[in-house]
């Protein structure tokens, strides 16, 4: 019987969900559009970065610097003069600002250790963090390119390659969709279980539930395996349909033990849910406790953290193509 009870009654939820167009939509987009935008609109590297360059050497090395940089990862760069450069980036003309110091090729050519000035706009968090490792290393590798004329530099005898496991191509897409799924099915089953038995309060049906012959366990049951049963199949469908037919994105792995690993996610998100549910008296205040859980447990679940390997547009680990390496 208390089996019973509980499929009948997750039949119940399942059917008042269907009732609801508002959060059909919801689902409906949090698992395709969501996960299509998600995967196309996350950056991969630098796009069309400003940047400025104060170029008081005025030599061919200076010269060779500022022609290193070029779209798609910079714009074509302005060189000004160094009073422009604060006024110019305080108006958010300019994310970077290289400024090469007087005789900086003749310092170099006789054996000193020139510095280079670089002042970015850290507001811009993401260009700033990325960027500066990309200019770090263009410089270097322009000035090593230049050196090489003048004083022989010995090769290193160990030659590092770096070969990607996983996304071999570095695609973001691949990163993107997947975290994007994963990420709405927690949002889902907590929204989902925590918004139906906030729905049973308000239309008063949960005082009729509690002096039926069933439990509280069987209710609190139902909602989840039900809620737990929709965000599943929605899973299984945003990974065939969207992310490998849509986005072309192969899965190599078992997708039956992706969904068997899904639902015990499920089964402690959906009764996170329903236990926000039960301390939220209306959906207003189960809103505001949503977004205190749902904040931290995205940013300390990795999702949000990309983090970058590559310094350069032309290492190995950035390029669009896998390089050969022997």
């Amino acid at each position: 019987m208390r089996l019973a009870n509980i499929f009948h009654l997750g039949v119940k939820e399942l059917r008042s969900l269907i009732r609801d167009p508002i959060m059909l939509v919801l689902i409906v987009y949090a698992f395709t559009v969501s996960v299509y935008t998600a995967a196309t609109a996350m950056p991969e590297t630098l796009n069309k970065a400003p940047i400025a360059v104060v170029n008081e050497d005025r030599s061919p090395l200076s010269w060779r610097i500022v022609s290193a940089f070029y779209p798609p990862y910079f714009v074509l760069p302005e060189v000004i003069d160094q009073a422009e450069m604060d006024a110019r980036m305080d108006a958010g003309l300019d994310t970077f600002a290289l400024d090469i110091p007087p005789n900086f090729q003749r310092d170099l050519l006789a054996g000193r250790r020139p510095t280079v000035q670089l002042n970015v706009d850290a507001t811009r968090m993401s260009q700033a963090f990325t960027g500066t490792g990309y200019i770090q290393t263009i410089v270097s590798d322009e000035v090593r390119a230049f050196a090489q004329r003048y004083r022989e530099i010995p090769e290193l005898p160990v030659d590092l390659a770096l070969r990607a496991r996983f996304n071999p191509q570095l695609n973001k897409s691949w990163f993107g969709a997947i975290m994007q799924v994963i990420n709405n099915v927690t949002m889902l089953s907590i929204v989902l279980t925590g918004a139906a038995l906030i729905r049973e309060r308000e239309h008063g049906t949960i005082e009729h539930l509690l002096v039926m012959p069933v439990t509280p366990f069987e209710i609190m049951s139902s909602k989840v395996w039900a809620m737990g049963f929709v965000v599943l199949a929605a899973t299984a469908f945003a990974l065939t349909a969207v992310v490998q037919g849509w986005l072309s994105v192969p899965i190599e792995g078992s997708l039956a033990l992706f969904l068997v690993g899904t639902a015990l996610h499920l089964f402690a998100t959906t009764s996170m849910g329903i236990f926000l549910g039960t301390v939220a008296r209306s959906m207003p205040q189960f809103a505001l406790l949503l977004m205190l859980v749902l904040l931290p447990l995205q940013m300390l679940s990795g999702a949000q953290r990309r983090a970058r390997a590559c310094r350069r547009p032309s290492s190995t680990s950035c390029s669009p193509r896998p390089t050969p390496t022997l």
